[in-house]
């Protein structure tokens, strides 16, 4: 029933099993939901991030990428629309969730020590679908999962 509920928000929900490298499943009390994400995997990518742009659709995101756990920060310099930011660690456990990021804020946003993925999606999508601390993402992206994909 909540599948249904979230498919209706969402029209890219969907329980995937295969490593597709555009997307990203995200896990947890609140069911299942999935996001077509561009990665954001080299300095001047994830530099770039989401700047400029006047919308994204409500099943997108962007997954930044860091080579080893950090402590990671992020602002909302040119950036033009609302986003919520879903920072995880090294096995894709998320940490933190910061909700609604104002557009053109450069107000740091900490996502704290020992995240290695963040995920963006439009702002106010994590509180409707119950995104929050603990929830578990895959992608291939995540060398050691706590919720591992499957070759195709």
């Amino acid at each position: 029933m909540l599948a249904a509920a979230l498919a209706a928000v969402l029209p890219g929900l969907a329980r995937a099993q295969d490593c597709d490298p555009a997307r990203l499943d995200l896990r947890g009390p609140f069911g299942q939901a999935q996001f077509h994400i561009e990665l954001a995997d080299d300095t001047a990518e994830r530099a770039r991030g989401l700047m400029f742009r006047d919308r994204m659709a409500s099943g997108a995101g962007m997954l930044f990428v860091y080579e080893a756990p950090q402590h990671a920060a992020f602002w909302m310099k040119n950036t033009l629309i609302p986003l919520d930011m879903i920072f995880a660690d090294a096995q894709g456990v998320v940490t933190r969730v910061h909700e609604n990021a104002v557009p053109q804020d450069e107000t740091p946003i900490d996502g704290g020590d020992g995240v290695q993925f963040v995920l963006e999606i439009n702002g106010g999508l994590a509180r409707r679908l119950g995104i929050a601390a603990g929830a578990q993402m895959r992608h291939p992206a995540i060398a050691a999962p706590q919720w591992p994909c499957t070759a195709q």
